[in-house]
């Protein structure tokens, strides 16, 4: 029997599986290289630049492919220099740079003779004359192509020399033109970036009611100067950190030197500096490796495309994180009450604004725990129904042939789909299907006494509680926290619940972020700090959060009006 049960597996496996070959019909030839350049591994771009102008040009050419790369022009050239002529090129990406600067203030000068390139003074000297107190004092310099090429021909306003590989190739993937010229070990990154980039507009998920209508774009560097602009101080501070084997995304860290803690700039840059990934494309992707692991998908860093807000938590003595290509930045540490506020909060009259705070506490409750406050005093706890509303509710599910729990999950997640489907079809039509879809979904299934309507209403009312969370990754993990809270409510009604809530909330107060408790300043509790769930007025914020240990703890003056208590 077991040799019958051994052929059979044998015969199916020969049926079923993949055997791979052990060889096959084509061969891999290797491109010979006559003068031993290794361009094997990413290593090799730490290799110095060639006095050998035909050992760079090929450098560079098999670097890049050049052979089958549309976008890479190589502009070999006569460069004129003291009248001296020189053989160069110029290497970059078309579309890329702007074509202008490289005619105008690269091709131009070093092509054509001028003044700057055709002197006939001295061929081997420069040499300048100052005259003081009738004295001519004549300095002597030995002429220097390098030099004199930086100082003299090249009109642009920023040009780096570089001796590595590394670096010209790191310039030019951003956009520069690289200047390697015989006879000297040297190139010149020159940036004449030119790329297409989105102009800066409002922000598109963060409603503006009364702040500034700007928003941060993709380019790290615009991004950069809307934050100067606004902060106005020489103390801000910004940081390049290069992350990515490959991609080799630049990230700016952004921190006031005279206001944030040294440990917690020194935090975010020791966990940047140690990432080993091959790329980095977004934000997002930076915020789930270098934020603490919660495995409950509660965020613990903040993101942002509103350039007043991430000011804000840098006055605080907050560090930013700006991501190239990404309109969103990353502002840590986060804590509890940082998702459930908003920036308009500041711009608003402390009632206006509390008011709306409170709203929000309340979302936060209904989001996460109404749908399972259902379930639990229509399963097990009735008596705390009004008698008149229970016989209405047991009226109106005679017909429904399900129990309660399938009725909520199946409303529920048809919410979700309604809301997913009205993100992602085209935006005309986006807000058309979650009206229409609502409406007509809601009333069949009424209809078809497949549910209750009260559970329609219910369900309605979460689903718009959720929408009033200012954070959207807050807000979603809300969303799906509610399913475990049904789950325990349908078990053991409000007890679960009860265990539920505790759970969790012992749960945000061991969370930590970048060293900082998830709920301060309650738990633990901090006594000087502004930094409350409801916001005190403009000139009682005196203090800033003790909890982030800034170097500067004040943030006003005691008396801040002075113009109402001023004494003469």
């Amino acid at each position: 029997m077991s040799n019958f049960v051994n052929k059979f597996k044998t015969v199916f496996s020969d049926i079923f599986s993949y055997h791979p070959k052990d060889n096959y019909n084509f061969t891999i030839s290797e491109t010979p290289n006559n003068n031993n350049l290794n361009l094997s591994s990413e290593k090799d771009l730490s290799q110095t630049i060639f006095n050998k102008l035909d050992k760079n040009l090929e450098f560079m050419k098999i670097r890049y492919n050049s052979m089958i790369n549309s976008d890479i022009v190589i502009r070999e050239f006569t460069l004129n220099a003291r009248n001296k002529q020189f053989s160069a090129f110029i290497f970059y990406i078309d579309g890329m740079v702007d074509q202008k600067l490289v005619n105008d203030f690269v091709l131009n000068p070093l092509m054509l003779k001028n003044i700057a390139n055709s002197f006939d003074g001295e061929q081997n000297k420069i040499i300048s004359e100052i005259n003081t107190n009738n004295v001519t004092i004549r300095k002597v310099k030995k002429f220097n192509i390098t030099d004199y090429i930086d100082n003299c021909l090249i009109p642009q306003n920023s040009v780096k020399k570089e001796t590595e590989f590394s670096n010209i190739i790191s310039g030019i993937n951003s956009g520069n033109c690289a200047l390697f010229v015989d006879t000297i070990n040297i190139a010149f990154n020159i940036d004449v970036k030119g790329f297409k980039q989105r102009s800066i507009d409002s922000p598109n998920n963060e409603i503006v009611i009364r702040g500034p209508h700007e928003a941060f774009v993709e380019n790290i560097r615009t991004n950069t100067s809307l934050l100067r602009r606004t902060v106005n101080n020489e103390n801000l501070v910004i940081e390049n950190i290069e992350v990515g084997n490959i991609s080799k995304t630049k990230c700016a860290v952004c921190y006031l030197k005279n206001i944030a803690n040294n440990d917690l700039v020194a935090e975010v840059k020791f966990r940047l500096n140690n990432l080993d990934i091959d790329s980095l494309l977004s934000s997002g992707e930076l915020e789930q490796l270098i934020g603490e692991e919660t495995n409950y998908g509660i965020p613990v860093i903040i993101a942002t495309e509103r350039p007043d807000k991430a000011t804000k938590h840098l006055f605080e003595g907050r560090v930013v994180i700006i991501v190239n290509g990404n309109p969103y930045v990353l502002i840590m540490p986060g804590t509890f009450i940082d998702f459930m506020s908003s920036p308009e909060d500041t711009n608003l009259k402390p009632v206006f604004a509390n008011f709306l705070r409170v709203i929000r506490g309340l979302s936060l409750f209904l989001t996460l725990l109404l749908p399972g406050i259902w379930v639990g005093v229509t399963n097990f706890h009735q008596e705390l129904i009004p008698t008149e509303l229970l016989f209405s509710i047991v009226g109106s599910r005679q017909n429904v042939p399900f129990p309660m729990i399938f009725e909520i999950l199946l409303m529920e997640i048809s919410f979700e789909l309604i809301r997913e489907a009205g993100l992602r079809v085209p935006s005309p039509i986006g807000p058309t299907i979650g009206i229409v879809g609502a409406l007509v979904l809601g009333q069949a299934a009424v209809s078809a006494s497949i549910v209750s309507p009260i559970l329609i209403i219910i369900i309605a009312i979460t689903g718009i509680a959720s929408f009033a969370i200012p954070d959207f990754s807050f807000g979603f993990h809300l969303r799906i926290s509610r399913f475990l809270f049904i789950a325990l409510a349908y078990m053991s009604g409000f007890l679960g619940l009860g265990l539920g809530v505790l759970i969790y909330i012992s749960t945000l107060c061991n969370i930590k972020s970048f060293g900082i408790p998830y709920m301060v300043p309650y738990a633990p509790l901090t006594t000087k700090t502004s930094s409350r769930y409801l916001v005190s007025p403009t000139w009682k914020q005196e203090q800033r959060p003790d909890y982030l240990n800034p170097k500067k703890r004040t943030s006003q003056s005691h008396i801040s009006m002075k113009w109402k208590y001023w004494k003469s």
